[in-house]
């Protein structure tokens, strides 16, 4: 789990490329989850909870910029 303190010293890109890595670990999850491979299906929640801090931060600094 990533600490959003961790993500609020990172910069734009950085952000973005996360999110793009963390939307890829997703789908994977998604994908191993619908074949029954999936066995700790609480994975699923905290990476959905990171791509939204993340969301979250990226809007915050495209608001005040």
């Amino acid at each position: 789990m990533v600490k959003t303190k961790d993500l609020r010293s990172m910069s734009l890109d950085e952000l973005e490329a996360k999110l793009l890595e963390k939307k890829k670990e997703q789908f994977n999850l998604r994908v191993q989850q619908s074949t029954g491979q999936l066995q700790n299906t609480a994975v699923l929640r905290s990476v959905r909870r990171e791509v939204a801090k993340i969301n979250t931060l990226i809007a915050e600094r495209k608001k005040n910029s």
